[in-house]
């Protein structure tokens, strides 16, 4: 049976890539779909941005066709920011609107955005309720367990959300204590997914590294589908792996080196024709390692590639790296 978000047909058992901070922009994002993401997510986006019209919140509404189904996510603390931030955002022409309620980082969550409302769940519904009223769009929710091991609220919030109209909840099976650490706990979740009242999609995220995992947690956890993150930075055949292993219950070999080489290059390309050649071949830097991670002796070749100026002097070191390690599966 098909997974349904409002009008949104997402087929059976989607996968979804997470929204992440630096890292889930358009360049990232492409390389994601061509590799079998079925939804995706941008960065997430200040709403006190969008209503300065602060040039870096702006540049984060930038979605391309290609990417359909995709969602903008926001976060904020000020319930009338955020609605005036949904019309904005709406504007872009999104396929859904996500509130984000499970950032961790103090930056965020002792602003009283993010993952901090899930310390107050009055607060947390009426601004989603204002979130819903602002827009014609399906909206969505991302949160975690509670705030931490005293207060798994998570139950509550699933009913409460679901009431004032959000069309699926994605939930991070850790609590906001918990930041990134330990292992997730999706038990909470399969409970939500099992409550006759919750009739919205429940999606479960953290900890999806391996297509054996997300093949395991699919038949424990009884999810509609799964959100990946920080397994699909640096390896987005993630995607195209799990959904193997679904079809098929045998796992897709790896990249070769040369398919590295390959969607570091095209990854690279999307990056300078989004952000400018400079700021393009710069922002690249930091996703090489994660690309040929696992490849012996590779520093000296990261070490190159992260001082490299021009974009002659970086594919050259990456022709060099398809050549030196052709044959080589890893």
């Amino acid at each position: 049976m098909s997974v349904r978000i409002g009008n949104i047909d997402l087929g059976e058992f989607p996968l979804l890539l997470a929204p992440m901070e630096d890292v889930s922009d358009p360049p990232f994002r492409y390389v994601c779909k061509q590799n079998g993401a079925d939804m995706m997510y941008t960065e997430f986006i200040s709403s006190e941005g969008l209503i300065r019209d602060a040039a870096k919140s702006i540049k984060k509404l930038d979605i391309f066709e290609y990417e359909r189904p995709i969602g903008i996510q926001i976060f904020g603390s000020d319930i009338e920011h955020m609605r005036e931030a949904t019309e904005i955002a709406t504007q872009a022409g999104p396929d859904l609107m996500d509130i984000n309620y499970g950032c961790p980082v103090k930056q965020v969550a002792c602003r009283g955005a993010g993952a901090s409302l899930l310390q107050d769940i009055d607060k947390m519904v009426a601004m989603t309720k204002a979130v819903v009223e602002a827009t014609h769009l399906p909206v969505t929710v991302k949160t975690r367990l509670g705030w931490n091991d005293d207060t798994k609220n998570v139950y509550e919030v699933a009913e409460r959300l679901q009431d004032v109209g959000i069309k699926a909840l994605t939930i991070h099976g850790r609590t906001r204590a918990q930041m990134y650490k330990g292992v997730a706990d999706w038990s909470l979740i399969r409970d939500i997914k099992r409550n006759p009242r919750i009739q919205i999609p429940i999606f479960g995220n953290g900890d999806i590294d391996s297509p054996q995992k997300a093949a395991n947690w699919r038949l424990e956890y009884e999810v509609d589908g799964m959100m990946i993150g920080r397994a699909s930075i640096g390896y987005p055949w993630i995607f195209r792996e799990v959904k193997h292993f679904f079809r098929t219950g045998e796992f897709l070999e790896g990249p070769t080196v040369a398919e590295r080489v390959e969607v570091c290059r095209t990854h690279l390309e999307k990056s300078i024709e989004w952000k400018g050649l400079k700021t393009g071949i710069f922002e690249m830097r930091r996703h090489y390692s994660n690309y040929f991670k696992g490849i012996n002796h590779f520093k000296e070749y990261r070490m190159r590639l992260v001082t490299a100026a021009t974009l002659d002097e970086v594919q050259d070191i990456l022709s060099e790296v398809e050549l030196k390690y052709s044959a080589e599966v890893v």
